[in-house]
């Protein structure tokens, strides 16, 4: 659901040259020694970034696949390709676009985990979309709920997790192409290397920084109507990462008041659970205001 910008170079003998994306990832051009050029992807997050990068040369040979979808751990440098001239009398050229996402390609789901309802305890909000809702929840967002919600309405942790990324600069919500560029966000990166992501939020709704710790059931953000959307609500999944950026949802369980539920349906209200911690077990109230605030 997170997406990463797009970037075309062309480039004969000049300099090395580098294209990166906000603090997340650098793709740079290095010369080596043998008169070769290597393309290099660097991570310059503490988080695990999933990258896909296409590059296309001319009369230039290509040492290694020229598409590739990898994952960089936290601060992590690769080689993505290395190149050398076809003919040594003439300069080659090359261009690639990438995209990336947060989050593990590989991530296995810990499905013993149980999801907390994402929002207060003792409350309920109507289910506008469940999983497989066939306006929007298709695909890649089979399994994402969409709750509707009050502006301003308190969101909280689903799960344990650290504060990936984030956005709050937004106030437009529309339908037309393009809105969803508009959402506000908040991304929790869980032990697994999954994501939990909540969308639609509201300006300056984050009430956490990047790096910090949440726990089940902490109050993260407030609700809005931000991005591609109709109405106020707040979209929740789980994701993994996939390819050029995307992000696959994942089915999870959540604990209601009411018991397990494992196939949140449109219609339905679920009354959110109170937050059980066993002896020793960390945590937050999740009564109390979030430990630190990015307001």
């Amino acid at each position: 659901m997170l997406a990463g910008s797009l970037f075309v170079l062309m480039c004969g003998s000049g300099p090395a040259l580098a294209s990166c994306d906000e603090d997340f990832i650098c793709i740079r051009s290095e010369k080596l020694a043998d008169d070769r050029l290597q393309l290099v992807a660097e991570n310059l997050s503490e988080f695990p970034l999933t990258y896909t990068i296409r590059v296309r040369t001319e009369k230039l040979d290509a040492h290694g696949p020229r598409l590739v979808t990898r994952t960089l751990g936290p601060e992590e440098t690769q080689v993505v390709l290395a190149m050398s001239r076809s003919d040594p009398e003439q300069a080659g050229r090359y261009r690639y676009n990438y995209d990336w996402t947060v989050g593990k390609i590989d991530a296995v789901h810990d499905d013993d985990v149980l999801y907390h309802l994402p929002y207060a305890q003792q409350k309920s909000y109507h289910v506008i979309q469940g999983y497989g809702s066939r306006f929007s929840h298709t695909g890649l967002e089979e399994f994402a709920v969409d709750f509707y919600m009050q502006e301003g309405t308190p969101v909280h942790a689903a799960r344990d997790g650290v504060i990936a990324r984030l956005e709050e600069s937004h106030s437009i919500g529309c339908w037309e192409d393009g809105c969803g560029k508009y959402a506000n966000f908040v991304v929790v990166l869980h032990d697994d290397g999954t994501t939990g992501e909540y969308y639609h939020l509201l300006k300056d709704g984050a009430l956490v920084e990047v790096g910090q710790r949440v726990y089940a059931g902490e109050k993260i953000a407030l609700s809005g109507n931000t991005g591609h959307t109709t109405v106020p609500h707040l979209h929740f999944a789980v994701y993994r990462a996939v390819e050029w950026g995307d992000t696959q949802s994942i089915p999870v369980r959540f604990q209601t008041t009411d018991g397990i539920i494992d196939h949140p349906r449109r219609g339905a209200r679920y009354m959110a659970a109170p937050v059980i911690r066993t002896a020793g077990s960390r945590g937050r109230d999740p009564d109390r205001e979030p430990a630190a605030s990015a307001n």
